[in-house]
């Protein structure tokens, strides 16, 4: 009997025996099926093994900073910037192992053990999706589906990808593909942008706490968003840090000491309407499409016939500094938020019923609104969906609300309710700005400022507008006249009332221009006192004697472009010129006579470093190294003792009670050389400066958008208070970053020069007068 029960015990045994391995070896079997099954498509296509070796993701175009800064970039949906994994900091790793996938660097693709923990508790106790399952997802199978029959077919594939990946790739380089191709939110796609725009530096300078918010963000950037919900994104990040503790890679300490700490969001949203440099980046953005228009991409770079600038992670390497165009935009933001309260103050209902034009009739008015009315994006929205010309019309006088431009709100905005009309005017209230900043002897653009605010005003003064230059243009007048007449800047002209008659130089009338202050002191002036103070009668003789032929012909060599009449008029600068023309033409002053053209690109390179495209400098020589030096010895004298004088002193300061600031003034007293001119428009419309270092050359012109948008006396619509100060504060900030190398020192002397510029007398010749009114010039003659 109990032979019998032992034998029916030996058999029950075996038969376990026997089923366990029949049962284990099915399992395997069936999931060796699922895995072969998966991998012959028949849960949904795979992709190839070729494009598993070189997956491709969207990679956004790189503006890249002479000194080697991200500018900003060129994207769609994607603003991502690959990163190489020794580029990713330890403690980002790190993090992310801990967090995401502690086994990573020992299993193949899918962690077994985690799997089946799982399994066991049905994800209760965390998932097993691991580093490489989760590549595969965001690289190939796309957000998890909802159908759990769905689901499970999306997960197998995830399977066999993740293993095909770690065939492919080593660790590292799966790690870098995951963090590179995350959506972290915000434009933040990849871990290089997420580190700026949450944080604003690269990811090497990330700190742990803040490593571990972004890990955090991994599970869902949606939810765990710090600028949505900041307590959960706190909580989250104090999780991961927990997860860190609890596998040694930070002691408890840490982590109590991290977790305490608060997150410290520095956001820098890089969109194409915000960040630094936005309107040269809009000047590139049209550069490059004219560039990949006229250059094909080889055909073994890829499958499209063209780049594409927001998709092939083009690197542009420019010419603009960093730190100088951030000191240009916040000299610009400085002295125009001033400018712009007094402009206010001066164009309330009451001191001006028409603001903010100026001496407009009604129907002048009307005109102007009108004008800007049939040209607005609303116009064209409405006339494109079919609405009637009377129902797009009672719209603009319909209130709503908006969000507008406003210089004392910390983010220049202000919510409102205004009719479209009512905005209209509003807009055209703001005083406008342009500065360009450049390298004379390579012609490299180190700063690019094309307006006061590109979300709100897009378009680009730098180059898009041309004004009238006033008195800048002066110096090609004396420029031509010093080369032709071989004049020297000490040779005198009388101050007297001179005309140009009727017939000559093209002359339709008789052609008498005033000076500004309607005074003729019938004393001679040298050349020099006479520009250093914008005298226009000794202009008008300048330009009678070398003709206005002359001066045309080596503008043109100068680069200026426009339209330009051979008349005696343009001596007192009629014609319309942009700052970026205006900034080439001086430049070649600096530059001993020769003249640079502007560049702002150096180099295009694609993805993988391959040189695309570099420039080739053009230069012209136009002037001799003494006529050069001759006229900066002229402009020399304008920031000596004449308009051009407030950068040497302090003083002066204009203030304003109600708005508790500074309006005007000049704060700057620089004492090295410096050469330059200030121009002042019929009426006050336009103010320029033009200002010169030896080793800098830099425009800035302010003015409303309509002529009739202007400061009723020159006191503060002279170029002197308008333009100046942005050049003065600019040039103070540089100054103050020796790494910069902005020279102090003075203009190169030719050695042999052959050109008299010493006067004797010029000290007590020119005018010592800090609150000299600048060179308003009557352009009615």
């Amino acid at each position: 009997m109990a032979k019998t029960e032992k034998k029916s015990t030996t058999n029950s045994f075996s038969k376990f025996i026997k089923w366990f391995w029949i049962l284990f070896l099915s399992g395997i079997a069936f999931v060796a099926l699922i895995f072969l099954s998966a991998s012959w498509g028949l849960f949904g296509e795979l992709p190839p093994y070729e494009y598993l070796e070189n997956p491709k993701t969207n990679l956004a175009s790189q503006i890249i900073s002479s000194d080697g800064n991200l500018l900003g970039k060129f994207y769609l949906d994607d603003n991502r910037t690959d990163i190489k994994f020794e580029d990713l900091p330890e403690n980002l790793v790190n993090t992310l192992i801990a967090s995401e996938d502690i086994r990573f660097m020992d299993h193949s693709g899918i962690d077994a053990r985690g799997t089946l923990r799982a399994f066991a508790y049905l994800g209760s106790k965390g998932g097993a999706s691991t580093i490489s399952q989760q590549l595969a997802r965001q690289l190939f199978v796309g957000v998890r589906s909802r159908s759990k029959l769905d689901a499970i077919k999306q997960k197998l594939k995830e399977w066999v990808l993740a293993i095909r990946l770690e065939r492919s790739y080593t660790k590292e380089e799966i790690i870098s593909m995951y963090l590179n191709i995350y959506d972290f939110g915000n434009n933040a796609d990849g871990i290089r942008s997420a580190a700026r725009i949450y944080f604003g530096k690269e990811p090497k300078d990330l700190k742990v706490e803040e490593s571990a918010m972004l890990v955090g963000m991994l599970q869902n950037s949606s939810l765990f968003n710090p600028l949505r919900r900041e307590e959960l994104t706190l909580n989250k990040r104090n999780v991961v840090l927990g997860q860190m503790a609890k596998y040694d890679y930070i002691t408890e300490a840490e982590k109590d000491s991290l977790q305490a700490l608060k997150m410290d969001i520095n956001y820098n949203p890089e969109s194409h309407r915000e960040g630094l440099a936005t309107y040269f980046r809009m000047y590139l953005h049209r550069f490059m499409k004219d560039w990949i228009d006229k250059n094909p991409k080889p055909a073994m770079e890829g499958d499209r016939e063209r780049y594409n600038l927001y998709l092939d992670g083009l690197k542009i390497y420019t010419t603009i500094d960093s730190k100088m165009q951030a000191n240009a935009e916040e000299s610009v933001n400085e002295h125009m938020t001033k400018l712009q309260a007094e402009f206010f103050h001066q164009n309330t209902p009451d001191r001006n019923p028409t603001a903010p034009f100026l001496d407009l009739t009604p129907e002048e008015t009307n005109g102007i609104l009108e004008r800007a009315m049939k040209t607005s994006e609303r116009w064209r929205i409405m006339k494109d969906l079919g609405k009637s010309e009377k129902e797009i019309r009672e719209s603009f006088t319909k209130k709503t609300e908006m969000t507008v431009f406003d210089w004392k709100s910390a983010t220049k905005e202000k919510d409102t309710i205004l009719t479209p009309m009512d905005s209209i005017r509003y807009y055209k209230a703001f005083l406008k700005t342009a500065m360009m900043s450049m390298e004379p002897q390579t012609g490299h653009v180190k700063a690019w400022v094309g307006g006061i605010n590109y979300k709100h005003f897009q378009y680009d003064n730098v180059i898009q507008g041309a004004r009238q230059a006033g008195s800048t243009f002066k110096p090609f007048v004396y420029a031509a006249a010093i080369d032709q007449l071989r004049l020297s800047p000490c040779d005198t002209r009388p101050d007297t009332q001179y005309c140009i008659e009727a017939g000559k130089h093209g002359n339709m009338e008789p052609w008498c221009p005033r000076n500004s202050d309607l005074k003729y002191s019938g004393s001679s002036y040298t050349l020099k006192r006479a520009l250093a103070n914008s005298v226009n009668t000794v202009t008008a003789q300048l330009i009678d004697e070398v003709g206005p032929k002359s001066v045309v012909s080596m503008v043109r060599n100068l680069g200026l472009t426009g339209d330009i009449l051979e008349v005696p008029a343009i001596a007192l600068g009629t014609l319309d010129v942009n700052v970026y023309e205006m900034v080439g033409a001086y430049g070649a002053f600096a530059n001993q006579g020769v003249y640079v053209k502007p560049v702002m690109v150096t180099r295009i390179e694609n993805k993988d470093g391959t040189v695309l495209y570099e420039y080739v400098p053009e230069t012209k020589d136009v002037l001799s190294k003494d006529v050069s030096y001759a006229i900066v010895d002229l402009l020399k004298g304008v920031t000596q003792g004449g308009s051009g004088t407030r950068l040497r002193t302090t003083g002066a300061n204009k203030f304003r009670k109600e708005y508790d600031e500074i309006i005007t003034g000049y704060p700057y007293e620089l004492t090295n050389p410096i050469a330059g001119k200030t121009g002042t428009t019929q009426n006050n419309s336009d103010g320029w400066f033009m200002g010169m270092v030896p080793n800098l050359v830099t425009g800035v012109w302010v003015g409303g958008e309509e002529r009739s948008v202007h400061f009723k006396s020159i006191t503060y619509g002279q170029g002197a208070s308008m333009a100046l100060p942005i050049w003065g504060l600019y040039m103070k900030k540089n100054y103050a970053d020796p790494e910069l190398g902005i020279s102090k020192d003075d203009f190169e002397k030719p050695e042999d020069m052959s050109i008299e510029i010493d006067c004797d007398k010029f000290t007590s010749d020119i005018k010592e007068d800090k609150d000299i009114e600048d060179d308003l010039d009557d352009l009615d003659f």
